[in-house]
């Protein structure tokens, strides 16, 4: 398995100045021999030229979170990650490797949660070359790699755990959003990591119930929400019933047996319970009555 290793070319402004002296005396050399008809010397100096002109070739410009990949005759010789204008040899392969930041959203994927729901998902991963000798080297295509990984990675995850949770503590990718986008960057870094790959960061950017079940799933959800309104409503009545007891007995407003108390509480839990506003009935008589 090959291993990024850095090196540094020739200060290519001092290369270039060489290369421009040696042209300015090589031409003037050329035309010298020319001029005393000295076929040999001719012959030399017009090779230094063209070696010269050849050499020009090997200038590179580095511009910031670039990199180039040096490869000769097939061989891999190091990676250029400096900024600047250097030199390196003019028979190489210098490949262009970018080092910026980037990101790719991944098209919507129809899969089955957990439970066996179809659900849609898509995800957003931020991402950069960190090893150039394995992107280049380990894959044929390191972007189409990351794309292709990167869905593999969404699917796993959303047949792992459910769209919703039906206990408590329960992960799921509608609720838990940080733990499922930790446990996504993990999955993805796991594989990108062959082709010199980091994840910076990757989150569910889509994620609904599939077009065909999801009015189900919507009736289903506003039960689940209806029921929980009514365990906190009645858990309220319940405290407010035991609070007016309680009052009524510790100021000795009125005595109730029990009789009476049970019929107090039925009416209470019925007026403070109903999902509809009370008609209240005045007893003009006692209690009995």
């Amino acid at each position: 398995m090959l291993q990024e290793k850095q090196i540094k070319g020739y200060p290519g402004w001092l290369m270039l100045f060489l290369f421009a002296a040696v042209l300015a005396g090589g031409t003037w050399m050329l035309i010298s021999a020319a001029r005393a008809e000295a076929g040999l010397w001719f012959t030399v100096w017009l090779l230094v030229l063209v070696v010269d002109i050849f050499c020009v070739f090997g200038l590179t410009v580095i511009n910031p979170n670039e990199a180039r990949v040096i490869q000769l005759f097939g061989v891999y010789k190091g990676s250029i990650k400096e900024q600047g204008f250097w030199w390196v040899n003019p028979l190489t392969m210098r490949r262009r490797v970018s080092l910026r930041i980037r990101n790719f959203e991944s098209s919507k994927l129809k899969v089955n949660d957990q439970d066996g729901n179809p659900v849609e998902i898509a995800a957003v991963v931020v991402w950069r070359v960190v090893e150039t000798a394995e992107a280049v080297f380990h894959v044929d295509d390191f972007e189409h790699f990351v794309h292709v990984q990167t869905e593999a990675a969404v699917r796993i995850l959303a047949t792992t755990y459910p769209y919703d949770a039906h206990v408590e503590g329960q992960i799921s990718l509608r609720m838990s959003v940080l733990e499922i986008s930790h446990r996504l960057g993990e999955e993805i870094q796991q594989r990108l990591a062959k082709a010199g790959v980091e994840v910076i960061e990757a989150r569910i950017s889509h994620l609904a119930y599939a077009p065909e079940i999801a009015s189900a799933m919507l009736r289903r959800q506003q039960a689940s929400a209806i029921i929980a309104a009514r365990q906190k409503i009645v858990e309220g009545a319940v405290g407010m019933v035991e609070m007016a007891l309680e009052m009524l007995s510790a100021k000795n407003v009125v005595q109730l047996d029990e009789e009476r108390k049970a019929t107090m509480v039925s009416n209470l839990l019925v007026v403070l319970c109903s999902d509809r506003d009370a008609q209240p009935i005045v007893n003009a008589g006692t209690l009995y009555q």
